[in-house]
């Protein structure tokens, strides 16, 4: 009887729980891909504050670096599928196939928000022998290889970029790598490299200081920090077939996290990206807000993965062809 009446108990209690067990419960751990600083930790520390207010729990961010995003991603889709474990992540994870680095991507997750995206732009060292993307183009043409551009490395936005103008115009450039961006612009307004493909919000405040000359902006249309400066599709219409292109920023969980927890994150986060002091960050760091999330960010994911894929591969750069994991071609 006593055994009984124990298990008995035992079954109220556990009925009473699932019973009223509400998401969320408990505070929530927010995994960031990259470093303390970068676009992305600033991106989801200057996101996530409103968007506890909604959810009524404090998200717990923790900054995992390492891997190329690597490192976050895999902890994330080992973790329960509950909705408590947030990855607050970059594009990255979307072309470890092809590059070699890993055998998941963010089909492996479902998507909560992609908030931003960023611009792409190159930029050249103040004392380059051009101003704009034709003298660039011709320049380069008629002295093969004497051209330095700064690199990050395969699979970085520079080397994407690379891939996309040569995918339609020859432009025999020298690559020359750098650990991140910063080192990279460094070097360009030293004059160790002549010119970077890099994110307008990463390289604005060196334009604006007349530190480093833009080019051209890789979009297909021009950008308000710099109304002056061409979109490459105005001359060079046959770009339109990639674009617009550019890093993202999004938050993901377990792909088989129940609708609940799914739909009050979309709703929570939906909420803070359309905070006025939000989309103030956004515009002064010249990025794009999206704020898009179900079926949109899905769409979003899968484009990005197949013009990003097949650029790097028929670029040379990826180590696996698209074909092989079935991401098609744009």
């Amino acid at each position: 009887m006593k055994t009984y009446l124990l298990a008995a108990a035992a079954a109220v209690v556990i009925g009473a729980g699932t019973a009223s067990a509400e998401f969320p419960e408990r505070d929530l751990q927010g995994i960031i891909q990259w470093g303390a600083g970068g676009s992305t930790d600033v991106i989801m520390r200057a996101v996530t504050p409103h968007a506890e207010e909604v959810l009524g729990r404090s998200v717990v961010m923790t900054n995992r670096t390492g891997g190329v995003g690597a490192i976050a991603t895999r902890y994330v889709a080992t973790q329960r599928a509950d909705g408590y474990t947030l990855l607050m992540g970059a594009e990255n994870p979307q072309i470890f196939k092809v590059m070699g680095l890993g055998d998941i991507d963010y089909g492996d997750f479902t998507p909560i928000n992609i908030l931003a995206r960023g611009v792409p732009l190159i930029v050249a060292n103040k004392n380059a022998p051009f101003d704009t993307f034709a003298e660039m183009v011709e320049y380069v043409q008629a002295n093969p290889g004497k051209v330095r551009m700064g690199s990050t490395g395969p699979g970085g936005v520079p080397s994407v970029i690379a891939a996309m103008l040569e995918s339609e115009i020859e432009l025999p450039l020298t690559a020359v790598p750098y650990d991140g961006d910063g080192p990279a612009q460094t070097a360009l307004m030293g004059g160790a490299v002549d010119v970077l493909p890099a994110v307008l919000g990463a390289a604005i405040e060196n334009v604006r200081a007349d530190r480093v000359k833009p080019i051209v902006v890789i979009d297909n249309q021009r950008n308000e920090l710099l109304p002056d400066v061409p979109a490459i599709t105005e001359d060079h219409p046959e770009f339109e077939r990639f674009l617009p292109w550019g890093p993202f920023f999004g938050i993901f969980v377990h792909k088989d996290t129940p609708d609940e927890p799914v739909e009050k994150l979309r709703a929570a986060f939906g909420e803070a990206a359309a905070q006025d002091s939000f989309q103030q960050l956004m515009d002064e760091r010249g990025f794009v807000l999206m704020n898009a999330t179900g079926d949109e960010a899905v769409d979003f994911l899968n484009r990005w993965q197949s013009v990003t894929s097949w650029l790097v591969y028929d670029g040379g750069i990826a180590k696996n062809s698209p074909e092989d994991f079935d991401i098609p071609r744009p």
